[in-house]
């Protein structure tokens, strides 16, 4: 979530001034101002599957509106942005059933949505963007009940990591918001980073951040972001790419600036050439590196497809963790914190959570599950 905004709904205002006069006077009520809402779905709209879907499984359900049209007042005007295509808008629709509801359900009951999920879903078809800051917002939890998804018509469906980063971790991070605005969570957490955060310029970070003890470059823009970040990144992250987090976050990191310079820029675990750190660094992208094991059995790594001036292949080496956090043990210490407040404070066992999204998200027919609103009748 980049941001968090609370509303006080106009009509909640109303309601309570229409409670406040009906206690003070026994004089009956006009006729409404308010013209009467026919829910009657009309079988002959274009958008009636989607619509009976969304009822059925959404409205009746869990007491929960799903908004894919973007009516304005449910949006900032702050940003330009254009409503979700109907075609993605059901994509996103059986998704979010089958990735978030459907397994909170099979692992925390069928009454913990009911009670606890949001009561609005907002789909809407760009990010909303901010030229400044040179961000973009691709989800937002208000108030404990309204959740926004953005960038809907961006969706690559067949780009599993490309809906994993957007979408599927974008569900589980803003429903954790919900929950901590909820029952907070607890303040050990905010001091295993303290000092690490930085608000203002989070975006400009890379891979680094890991060593620091954060999941995304996103975590460590403030202690709720961290959070929502460590829950939902444990949940939908695959073994292979979690453990590649906790490596990275293992490893040392180098800067080419001085230590007390707040803006140094920090770079990769490898430099180059002959163990000389006042040599260029290589940044943190492992594919470059190759690694060999010579006859004695020793492991050298080498820069792939590149060589020094004089032709030899150039040698990388281990830059010394100097920045005093062991980052793989910070986050892992998070996601133990997360575990034990969902389980004490929620009934929620967050190693299910993630082992019934590994399995789906590793199995889903996207055009099976398309059926649930094209073939109804």
């Amino acid at each position: 979530m980049k941001k968090i905004q609370y509303y006080i709904s106009a009509l909640l205002l109303v309601a309570v001034a229409a409670m406040s006069l009906s206690s003070c006077s026994e004089d009956k009520l006009g006729p409404s101002i308010f013209p009467d809402v026919d829910e009657t779905l009309d079988p002959s709209s274009y958008t009636y599957k989607l619509d009976k879907f969304l009822k059925e499984n959404y409205l009746e359900k869990y007491n929960l509106t799903f908004l894919y049209r973007m009516p304005d007042i449910s949006t900032n005007m702050n940003y330009n942005l254009v409503p979700a295509t109907y075609e993605n808008s059901i994509d996103l629709a059986v998704l979010c059933k089958h990735l978030w509801f459907d397994v909170y359900d099979k692992v925390a009951g069928d009454d913990f949505l009911k009670k606890y999920g949001p009561r609005i879903i907002l789909l809407v078809g760009s990010p909303a963007y901010d030229p400044t800051a040179g961000t973009e917002t691709v989800g937002l939890a208000e108030g404990g009940i309204k959740i926004s998804l953005f960038k809907v018509n961006a969706m690559q469906i067949n780009n599993f990591y490309m809906m994993n980063e957007y979408y599927f971790k974008t569900m589980h991070h803003e429903f954790a918001h919900i929950l901590h605005q909820t029952k907070s969570y607890p303040t050990e957490f905010n001091t295993i980073s303290v000092g690490h955060y930085d608000s203002n310029n989070w975006q400009y970070r890379g891979d680094e951040v890991h060593s620091m003890g954060f999941v995304t470059t996103y975590a460590s823009s403030e202690f709720r972001e961290d959070f929502a970040e460590t829950i939902a990144n444990y949940i939908v992250q695959t073994d292979k790419d979690w453990n590649r987090i906790l490596e990275l976050a293992a490893r040392g990191w180098a800067t080419s600036a001085e230590e007390d310079d707040l803006e140094a820029r920090y770079f990769c675990y490898y430099y180059y050439p002959k163990n000389d750190a006042t040599q260029d660094l290589v940044y943190c992208e492992e594919r470059y590196v190759v690694t060999e094991v010579d006859e004695d059995g020793v492991k050298h790594m080498y820069y792939r497809n590149d060589k020094d001036p004089d032709g030899n292949r150039i040698v990388v080496y281990d830059v010394e963790d100097k920045d005093g956090i062991d980052g793989a043990e910070a986050i892992l210490k998070k996601v133990q914190i997360a575990r034990d407040w969902l389980k004490n404070e929620w009934g929620v066992d967050l190693d299910a959570l993630r082992q019934e999204v590994q399995e789906r998200q590793a199995t889903y027919n996207i055009v099976e599950l398309r059926k649930q609103v094209t073939e109804i009748q």
